[in-house]
Order: structure tokens, then C-alpha cells, then sequence
């Protein structure tokens, strides 16, 4: 059960009915309900600047869209953000990510068929998660490949997208429509 009672519009304040308007005019759409943003709306500042750098991240990364959602992906395995896996993992498909790939990486394994440049982002990923950096050999598998704004960019996904797994497991967001979780627990 969230921690999180929902929030209508009709009980926004003029902060956050902005806030929504401005999210939901951009490229995403709309304000999902069961998305991060729905309960970052709580902090309307937070929520606008944060979303700025989502849309970024998500619509005009230096990244090729299919290895920005598998560093979604190993970010929300990471994390355990069954609500973050849900809506990243489709779109990583769509944008050409191996479906075994998804199957390993969800069942806590180092996907065996990954193609070299989703093995230096998985590597990239895993090493600044568990280990708070990167090897100097890591580091430059990913900016010889991708350029330092390619670094860059992956170390703001990865930041950023951690921020929204923090946010949705301590909302404690139940997962949209009842489906089952799709990443069994790791811990």
C-alpha cells in the first residue's frame, strides 16, 4: 500500500497544479499516477527541476535510446524499483534491447548476450552503483565508445533514475493495474 494517498487536482495548490500542467505539456503526455512524479508532486520545485532533467535524460541523451533503457534497467534491478522496471522494460525492447538480455539482468545475473557496447554500460552501471566509481578501464571502454558527454549523460541516468527508485520504494508504490512484480527480491 503507498505511503502516498493520491493527489487530485482538486486538492493541488496553485504549485503543484503547474508543476503538473508543465510535465504533462512536454513529451511524456501526461502525469502518470503510479509514476515518481505523481509523488514528487509533494515538493513542486523538486518535481519541475527533476522532470526537466528526466526529459532530457529520457528524450535527448548522447546515448542510443536502446542502451539509455538498459541502464534504466540495471539501475531499477539495482534498486529493486519493480514500478521502474515495469515502464522501462517495453520500451528497451522497442528500442532493440535482446529480450534474454532483460530476462538475466531481471533475475540478478550479468546477461551473457549482452553486445559490447550494453556490456560497457552494464559494467559502467554495476561498478558505480556497487562501488560508488568506476576503474579507470571501465571509465574508458564507455568514453571511447560514447565521447566524455557520453559519460556524462550515463552518470546523470544512472543518478537520476536511482533518485526515482529511492522515491517510489519508500512511497512504497503498488504496481499499476495488480500485476505481479516482474523482478524476484535479490537480498
Amino acid at each position: 500500500m503507498t505511503r502516498f494517498k493520491p493527489l487530485p487536482e482538486s486538492e493541488m495548490t496553485e504549485a503543484q497544479r503547474k508543476a503538473a500542467q508543465e510535465l504533462a505539456t512536454g513529451p511524456r503526455g501526461r502525469m502518470n499516477p503510479d509514476g515518481p512524479n505523481a509523488l514528487l508532486l509533494r515538493s513542486p520545485g523538486l518535481m519541475s527541476r527533476t522532470q526537466k532533467v528526466g526529459e532530457y535524460l529520457r528524450y535527448q541523451s548522447s546515448l542510443p535510446a536502446r542502451l539509455n533503457e538498459f541502464a534504466i534497467l540495471v539501475t531499477a534491478r539495482q534498486w529493486d524499483a519493480q514500478v521502474e522496471w515495469i515502464a522501462h522494460h517495453p520500451l528497451a525492447l522497442k528500442a532493440g534491447l535482446d529480450p534474454s538480455v532483460a530476462e538475466e539482468l531481471a533475475q540478478g545475473k550479468r546477461p551473457a548476450a549482452m553486445k559490447e557496447d550494453e556490456a560497457a554500460i552494464y559494467q559502467f552501471c554495476k561498478e558505480l552503483h556497487e562501488n560508488k566509481g568506476v576503474s579507470d578501464r571501465t571509465f574508458k571502454a564507455v568514453a571511447d565508445r560514447f565521447g566524455e558527454r557520453g559519460v556524462i549523460d550515463l552518470i546523470g541516468l544512472t543518478g537520476y533514475y536511482t533518485m526515482l527508485a529511492m522515491v517510489l520504494n519508500v512511497g512504497q508504490q503498488p504496481l499499476p493495474g495488480g500485476v505481479a512484480p516482474p523482478l524476484p527480491m535479490l537480498k
